[in-house]
């Protein structure tokens, strides 16, 4: 008999950072190795990835790397998990280009190259299993899901997914092998729960398109596109409609470009026609009315792009009075406020905007319907909701519960929980560290909650700078306090402030220099607690003060 674990590191009770690890004996299989985008409070992170600490003490064990398709939230931190453990990546055609993109664009994993190439007739054993791929519908072509097959039973990935009867080849789904795998008998299924809330129905993808032509053939003026860079799907459909309403396309940003010309080069993207796609530089040559630009944003992000444009910062485009900015993209329940925050910036700018889910319902994941019908399908023992926020796995497992699983059977999971097959019960038997790991330029987990903190606080109530110079021999102050600011107050309309704060720390350094025994760090901290307890006084804010305390030099004679 063999012993079964299973562990999610990320992608439970969050949006994106997917990666699940199946444990079958003495080998560890991971499904995934995706990123998540910062949260509002998570100033000046650009990137959350899981935390690798399990994987890294049992790296001998690990089988390798399986991906389920090319999206950020799935291969955006491989390049993280490779850089501390050498193990072979397992994908289809298009998600291994575009995770060698991915890895190669890393300093540190450049040279790494132990990628394989499967298929959905692809099986691979090993000692404890044998890992195959069915074909999924998602918004990428090739999107596929694992199963795990044991001695136990299977365990099911499904990776992002939805039923889409009008797919095209690229993206159908293999209903005949779900069947197949559920027949054969499946242990465990860990579904995408992302879109578990809705029961409205989810446009298909002909559909989609339509909407797109429809809401471009009647605007007069330029266009602005925003779309996921890696949605290839909505890239094409986009495209198409250009080529159809006789404009341009102008590709802004270099995610874009890379991933088209991958999609290209691999037959999973058309071009229209030779000419559509247009330089900047050609773009200013063109009336407004024969030109789409499409802006997928910094690592696929658009709408902080679309910000800058409308601020007139963005590096070649700005929205001016006659522009259609076109939001292709479904954002989160958590960007909400930002997609808000966006549509009135472009307003305010003098641009038009309408978003593709103003007519119609754009899903790239299971609605509710879709999350039954694959519960019949695998018919499993057991469920674990994955991928979402803690409402929609609880929302997944309401539903697993109407198609006949009991709640017993149904496994709500946080980070790093462990769930154990023990005498022939999956139950969970304990945890590991799960923590987020903020990137932060090249910096990786060198930001924590600390820093974060006083990020907070210096964007809250700004900065508030002491420099002093004494003489510990003189026992006397040198050069007189020094303030500066920063976010706080404007020093040269805050006099009294400024004047009442200079004596308080005079008083705090002579009273240090007067003990017997001078410590700095006191010296520091009693300008901190005095200052601040005056300065909220005056104005109800708590800056983040900093002592520079100086000591001058003596001459030797």
């Amino acid at each position: 008999m063999s012993q079964i674990k299973i562990l999610p590191l990320g992608g439970v009770r969050e949006n994106g950072k997917s990666i699940y690890v199946i444990e079958v004996g003495d080998e560890i299989f991971i499904m995934d190795c995706g990123l998540k985008y910062p949260e509002d409070e998570q100033l000046g992170i650009d990137m959350v990835i899981p935390d690798f600490t399990y994987l890294i003490e049992n790296k001998e064990r690990i089988a390798g790397v399986f991906l389920s398709h090319g999206h950020a939230d799935a291969i955006g931190a491989l390049p993280y998990l490779l850089e501390k453990i050498d193990v072979p990546v397992f994908g289809t055609e298009l998600t291994i280009e575009l995770a060698k993109l991915n890895v190669k664009n890393y300093p540190n994993t450049k040279e790494y190259n132990d990628f394989h190439v499967i298929n959905e007739l692809t099986e691979i054993e090993f000692a404890n299993a044998v890992i195959s791929f069915f074909r999924t519908t998602h918004t990428i072509p090739e999107s596929v899901g694992m199963a795990v097959k044991t001695e136990e039973g299977t365990i099911v990935y499904t990776g992002d997914f939805k039923f889409d009867q009008s797919a095209s080849e690229s993206y159908q789904t293999d209903f005949a092998r779900l069947a197949e795998i559920g027949k054969e008998g499946v242990l465990t299924l860990l579904s995408d729960s992302t879109n578990a809330e809705s029961n409205a129905i989810v446009a298909s993808e002909n559909e989609t398109a339509d909407e797109i032509y429809e809401t471009l053939r009647y605007w007069d003026g330029r266009i602005i596109v925003a779309s996921v860079a890696s949605n290839i799907q909505r890239i094409q459909q986009i495209l198409n409609a250009a080529h159809k309403t006789f404009r341009q396309v102008v590709l802004t940003g270099k995610d874009i470009e890379q991933i088209v010309k991958t999609a290209m080069r691999l037959g999973k993207l058309e071009m229209p026609s030779d000419d559509l796609i247009i330089t900047e530089k050609e773009m200013k040559k063109k009336n407004p009315d024969e030109i789409l630009i499409l802006e997928t944003g910094r690592m696929g992000e658009p709408l902080k792009s679309l910000q800058k444009m409308s601020s007139r910062r963005h590096r070649s485009v700005n929205i001016t009075d006659g522009d259609l900015v076109y939001i292709t993209t479904t954002p989160s329940s958590a960007m909400e406020t930002m997609m808000a925050k966006t549509e009135d910036m472009v307003y305010r700018a003098g641009g038009t905007v309408k978003t593709i889910s103003d007519n119609i319902h754009v899903s790239g994941h299971a609605n509710q319907n879709d999350l039954k019908l694959m519960i019949n399908l695998m018919k499993p023992t057991y469920l674990v909701p994955i991928q979402g926020e803690y409402r929609v796995l609880s929302a997944h497992a309401e539903l697993a519960y109407e198609v006949g699983i009991p709640y017993k059977n149904i496994l709500i999971t946080g980070r790093g929980d462990i769930l154990e097959l023990e005498k022939g019960r999956l139950r969970m038997t304990g945890s590991v560290d799960a923590n987020n790991v903020l990137i932060d330029g090249l910096g990786v987990g060198d930001v924590g909650n600390i820093v974060l903190r006083d990020r907070k606080l210096l964007s809250d109530d700004g900065i508030f700078i002491v420099a002093v110079t004494i003489s510990r021999r003189q026992k006397k102050i040198i050069s007189s306090p020094r303030i500066t600011s920063r976010g706080f107050v404007y020093v040269k309309a805050s006099n009294n402030l400024i004047a009442e704060s200079t004596d308080i720390v005079e008083k705090v350094v002579l009273a240090n220099l007067d003990k017997q025994e001078f410590d700095w760090g006191i010296l520091k901290q009693e300008i901190r607690d005095d200052l601040s307890k005056y300065l909220y006084e005056q104005t109800k804010r708590k800056p983040v003060i900093l002592p520079v305390i100086m000591e001058a030099s003596q001459k030797k004679k």
